[in-house]
């Protein structure tokens, strides 16, 4: 269901996507006064985020759907922002993680640490707000390479010789991805005319047999490209270095954008290979499936193996990703439903440890967060209880939201044809992680 606003509230899609942006403009022109008044507008600027997606939340959480058409130009000519539940969701959790890292930056003053960490956060909003709202894949791009813009500069936000050497493979690897990114839509367009994401859906079905080769190469490209951002492996090996070795509040804004990658696969799922699709129904799934599997698995290794704290919340990241791209690729509305609930469980646990880590790092002196024998560090029981508390919910143990999740999971699985690997992989990352 399509709904119309009046008024003011017609500009209330493409608010999370300007009012970021209108910050971090601001922002640049604060940078030579006192950090405090940056601190204060940035702070003031991500609850006025906050407060707009609950509003969105609102008017879409009874299904209908916002649409906001740049310029008044029809698609697929104008620039088409599309707010639904899956979309402000989304949004909703990033506005909540950001209000925390942000809150933990300024506390514990990883701002300080150079000229434009707030500039650089509200762009990193900015570019996360348009990405979620897009209906258009060459806008998705564009939003996409806004955020990358911006997560290069947080991830390099106090310099470091392992933060440098991560971050130069972050940015090498994204700039290839964003290449892909290119050729994929330049074929896609080359073919159907269009790259509004709902004209896709309707005019690919229709294209003749003759261009089914160079179809299918151009959205393997594409989900290439989308496994790259969503840490999928084999292209996962990149992220429990860069996460690991960035500021806390960085880490912990970043918990979001390997999300990013996996809310596209899933948006590319649902309108281009779902029921009515062709030839292309349900071509995702399969592969999807074993790779989810094998990033599972990668990443209950990478825990397992770990020297630190904080590099083993970057490979519980790559874990929570194989889990919840293994709930998409089964295809059903159970699972469906699984993997939106292990979803924000995944990105509120795993920027909570990030934080966490970096407390028990500055509490450790110069045993830092590796696993090694250090002197009583202060509140060590208050951050041990928080440690067992996450943990328990991270391994999936009940009664915790971990635990939820991954029965619903399981529950899913029951009923397809691969649903013992399913429940062997799940059950034994979870004991590993455990």
């Amino acid at each position: 269901m399509t709904s119309v606003l009046s008024g003011w509230m017609a500009q209330l899609p493409i608010a999370p996507v300007l009012l970021p942006l209108a910050a971090g403009i601001v922002l640049l022109f604060l940078r030579g006064r006192s950090l405090r008044v940056q601190r204060v507008f940035s702070l003031l600027a991500t609850l006025a985020l906050l407060a707009v997606d609950v509003a969105l939340w609102l008017r879409v959480q009874h299904g209908a759907h916002l649409v906001y058409a740049l310029g008044d130009w029809p698609a697929p000519i104008g620039i088409v922002l599309v707010a639904d539940q899956l979309a402000v969701g989304m949004l909703l959790v990033t506005a909540l993680v950001a209000l925390g890292a942000l809150l933990y930056a300024v506390m514990n003053d990883e701002d300080a640490a150079g000229p434009h960490f707030h500039v650089l956060f509200q762009m990193e909003l900015f570019g996360l707000g348009g990405a979620f709202l897009t209906g258009d894949l060459f806008n998705l791009f564009v939003f996409f390479e806004v955020l990358l813009l911006a997560s290069y500069g947080l991830l390099l936000h106090g310099g470091g010789r392992l933060r440098t050497r991560a971050g130069l493979h972050y940015v090498v690897l994204n700039l290839v991805g964003s290449t892909l990114f290119l050729f994929a839509v330049g074929a896609l367009y080359g073919l159907s005319g269009t790259l509004n994401m709902a004209d896709l859906a309707v005019r690919l079905p229709l294209l003749p047999l003759s261009d089914g080769p160079l179809l299918r190469s151009a959205l393997l490209v594409l989900l290439v490209v989308f496994a790259l951002k969503a840490a999928l492996l084999p292209l996962s090996l990149w992220l429990p270095s860069a996460y690991g070795n960035t500021s806390a509040a960085v880490a912990a804004l970043f918990a979001i954008m390997t999300k990013v990658g996996a809310y596209a696969i899933l948006r590319v799922d649902i309108m281009l290979f779902g029921q009515g699709s062709g030839v292309l129904a349900g071509w995702i799934g399969p592969w999807l499936f074993w790779a989810a599997l094998a990033t599972l698995i990668a990443g209950a290794a990478g825990v397992l193996a770990s020297s630190s704290l904080r590099q083993q919340v970057g490979h519980l990241v790559v874990l929570s990703m194989g889990t919840l791209l293994l709930a998409f690729s089964l295809g059903t509305q159970q699972a469906l439903v699984a993997g939106l609930y292990y979803l924000p469980h995944s990105v509120f646990v795993s920027a909570a440890l990030f934080l966490l880590a970096d407390l028990v790092a500055r509490g450790r002196g110069a045993a830092s967060d590796g696993f090694e024998p250090a002197p009583p560090m202060p509140h060590r029981a208050l951050l041990g209880g928080l440690f067992f508390v996450l943990a328990i919910s991270v391994a999936g143990l009940p009664p915790l939201s971990g635990f939820i999740g991954k029965f619903m999971l399981l529950q899913a699985a029951q009923s397809q044809p691969h649903g013992a690997w399913v429940w062997a992989v799940v059950l034994g990352a979870g004991l590993a992680v455990l």
